[in-house]
């Protein structure tokens, strides 16, 4: 998992409020368990006329979004079904945060496993940064994890809290996979004490006599 340390860039404003999974990445493309490829079809229903044409009214097709890395959205954003591949199609376009007044919480803890920092602010803290966002290429935001702060374009400070668990694997690119490689020498030792302990469990026949 790539690590998450600063990220600077143009906020691409998303008000609108239970934006689902479904909204984010279609059922219809539910076939594949691959990470890649998937950015094709994010938001592909408000993001695409039905002939396949951009929707120009759709903020990731207009001019300072198209290479946005950052989503200042409304309320309860990711809610609806489970899916792993909403994160997945996001992270895949290029976006490394989601900043809004909640989330759905499995979506929320999806975002960790995969590298997408979801930071969750009152109401009148989201405003301020939706207006900012709505300036396009005339306002930056600055996210840094380790301080747990935003930037804004005026100088203003907004910080963000984070469970210290899952701040310290964003820094450290440390998804649930990575964890575990972190106790290879541990499960190595164990292994091999399970092999001499319980040979059978690895397919293993005692030898005559021990």
């Amino acid at each position: 998992m790539e690590k998450f340390t600063q990220l600077t860039g143009v906020a691409a404003p998303m008000p609108a409020i239970n934006i689902d999974t479904d909204k984010i990445f279609p059922a219809i493309h539910l076939r594949t368990i691959k990470r890649t490829g998937l950015s094709k079809h994010l938001f592909e229903e408000i993001r695409f006329r039905p002939d396949g044409s951009e929707n120009p009214d759709f903020v990731l097709n207009q001019g300072p979004y198209r290479q946005t890395r950052i989503i200042v959205a409304g309320d309860n954003f990711g809610c609806g079904s489970s899916r792993e591949h909403a994160p997945w199609a996001l992270t895949d376009f290029g976006i490394r945060c989601v900043i809004a007044p909640s989330f759905a919480d499995i979506f929320y803890n999806n975002c960790f496993k995969n590298g997408l920092l979801p930071i969750a602010l009152p109401q009148a803290e989201v405003d301020k940064l939706m207006d900012d966002a709505k300036k396009g290429a005339n306002a930056v935001l600055t996210i840094d994890l380790d301080k747990q702060t935003i930037s804004r374009p005026d100088g203003e400070i907004v910080h963000f809290d984070i469970d210290p668990f899952r701040k310290q694997c964003m820094l450290n690119g440390l998804d649930d996979i990575g964890l575990t490689e972190q106790k290879a020498a541990d499960i190595s030792t164990y292994e091999a004490k399970a092999r001499t302990q319980r040979p059978w469990v690895f397919g293993m026949t005692e030898k005559a006599g021990a």
